[in-house]
This record gives C-alpha cells, structure tokens and sequence, in this order.
C-alpha cells in the first residue's frame, strides 16, 4: 500500500536522503527546488515529497514480491511506478503536475474545502449528508472515516448534520476540494501529459481506487482520480477478497495501516 496527502513525517527528507540520495537530486530538478521543507505549504510540495518517500520505503525493504498493490490517490503513481507500469521518472514527472495542477485548481476555485467525518457509521450516512448539502465524497477511507469536499461554505451545515447523527466532523485545511468536480480545471493538461508516458503492463496487479478493480486503462484512470472519490474502504476490501492477508504500507506515516485496522480483521500489518 502506497500513501497519499496527509502521511507526510519530518523525517521523510532523511530518510530519501540516505536511501535514494539520486531521488532527492530528481525531485529537486523537476520541482524547481527541494519540496521536502516545503511539504506542509500545498500539494505541490507535499505530493513530490511524499511520493519519494514511498519510493525510498520501498527500495528499503529490497522491492520484495507481492501479490496485489495499490495506492491511495496519489499513491496510486508510486504504485505503478513499483509494479514497473511507469517509469520513476514519469511517475515523478506526473506527480509534481499532478500537484501543481491541484493547487492551482483549488486557489482558482477559492472556495473549495473538506469535511471529516467520523465515528460508527460514517460510510453509511456519508453519501446522503452529501447529497442534502450540495458536496461530493471524496475519500471512503474506512467505515469510520469518511471526507466530503465541495464548496467551503456548505461545510458548516454538513458538519452540523452530521453531528446530529452521532458523529464528529472536522473541517481540513487544504487548499481546495479535492476529489470533487471542483477540480475540473486539473483534468485537461494532466491527461495530456499522462497519455504522452509510456505505460507497461505492470508486474504485478494494481487496484484502482476509483474502481477497486484491477487498472483497466491507467491514463484514464489516472486522470478520472482527480474528481472521483477515493473508494480506500472497498479497495482493501477487494484486496482481501483476491486473497491479502499481509498488507504492508510503503512510504512515511502509518495512516494506511490505521484504515486497514478499522476496516479488516484477522489481517497482518506489517511496514516499510
């Protein structure tokens, strides 16, 4: 499992910097600086930064074999990069615009935001609190937690809501609605960079989370994951129905090993 926004640690630089030191000299190129001190400031820091790290989590651990993989969001580049489907290269090349394309779209927009939600029962009630207040859900992490995005003044009344079903909701500082259609002015120049990349068939299956389903066409799914919903919940699901009974998160923060424990039982957890 490869982690997305929000798995950052202040010890990811080091830990690039020792592992893959040629990484780092990459990142530094094709963002125009180094993005590690940087990674709490927007997306186009943080998603370059934390995609090496999990690059360098999974050289760590000797780019072991495994059965399935899959990534969340953006994790889903540095998935593919290790099942060989892209090459390092272009997956950081498409990372670092993926990135700066999220961004901009979010301070474009300017009045994009998101809401946590959580507790006992916020996959179930996720897709109508939605829907009453005019947001998207953006990432069905685990049956406990769920995120909606959309427009950041319908946040207060979700949350509301929300709390009056018995749960808590926390408003995110991003930079935008990420996952929504908000992000629409993302999609035109990322799918075309993605569609210019050689893609290989990769080594080993990767799922989708935007299907939870084997990568069917990688560019469109790519390019589709910018607006769509991160379905993580029923990505792991699926993982353990082909058979996973060991998932081990590669990259920085344990944040993947948390919604596996929330969402899985009788599994192992194991990490880069």
């Amino acid at each position: 499992m490869f982690p997305g926004q929000g798995s950052q640690t202040p010890e990811m630089r080091d830990d690039v910097e020792r592992d893959r030191p040629d990484l780092l000299e990459l990142a530094t190129e094709i963002v125009g600086e180094d993005p590690f001190p940087k990674a709490e400031e927007g997306t186009n820091y943080a998603q370059p930064a934390i995609f090496c790290a999990s690059l360098a989590g999974w050289d760590r651990l000797g780019r072991p074999d495994a059965d399935l993989m899959a990534g969340h969001s953006l994790g889903e580049l540095a998935a593919l990069v290790a099942a060989g489907s892209l090459e390092e290269r272009d997956g950081l090349e498409l990372v670092a615009l993926r990135g700066r394309l999220m961004q901009e779209s979010g301070e474009a927009a300017g009045d994009g935001g998101m809401l946590a939600l959580l507790g006992r029962g916020a996959a179930d009630h996720a897709a109508e609190l939605a829907e009453a207040h005019g947001l998207s859900v953006a990432n069905d992490n685990s049956p406990q937690q769920v995120v909606l995005s959309g427009a950041k003044q319908a946040l207060p009344a979700a949350a509301d809501a929300a709390k009056e079903l018995g749960l808590r909701a926390v408003e995110l500082s991003v930079s935008g609605a990420f996952h929504s259609p908000m992000m629409a002015a993302a999609v035109p120049e990322f799918e075309r960079a993605v569609k210019q990349v050689k893609i290989s068939p990769p080594r080993v299956e990767v799922l989708s989370a935007v299907t939870a389903e084997p990568f069917a066409d990688v560019a469109a799914q790519l390019t589709e994951a910018l607006t769509s919903p991160v379905r993580w919940r029923e990505t792991l699901i699926a993982m353990h129905e082909r058979g996973a009974d060991r998932f081990v998160e590669v990259g920085p923060g344990r944040v993947l090993s948390g919604l596996v424990k929330r969402t899985l039982s009788d599994v192992e957890l194991a990490n880069a």
